[in-house]
């Protein structure tokens, strides 16, 4: 019986990975603030529920921390350097084939924007 109950947690384990969304790649996205347009690039690597990468705009190449995957949702932070200091961005998305819905943390101000897979 346990050896019984051990497959089958090992079966749902591997099925939950098989059915993680493909995020492996680059993905753009243009965001609005007001007057001002920016574009950020997304660099993923998805190794099981464990999610890597940078986040590129016009400050430079952020690394991505905290990245997980559970399905078809993904959530990572990213720290920045500025003249004001440091602050903490917090993303969470939702991958719908060769689109993410995310809805992102700045400095206490929720914005929602998406990204697309680069061709």
């Amino acid at each position: 019986m346990r050896n019984l109950l051990s497959l089958f947690g090992t079966l749902l384990a591997s099925a939950a990975f098989l059915l993680a969304a493909d995020v492996n790649g680059k993905w753009t996205a243009t965001q609005t603030f007001g007057d001002r347009t920016i574009e950020t690039t997304m660099t993923f690597k998805a190794d099981g529920a464990t999610l890597t990468g940078t986040v590129s705009g016009r400050r430079g190449d952020s690394e991505i921390q905290d990245g997980k995957i559970d399905g078809d949702n993904i959530s990572f932070t990213v720290k920045r350097q500025t003249q004001k200091g440091d602050f903490t961005s917090t993303y969470k998305g939702k991958v719908m084939g060769d689109e993410i819905k995310f809805t992102t943390t700045i400095m206490d101000r929720e914005v929602e924007f998406t990204a697309k897979r680069a061709k």
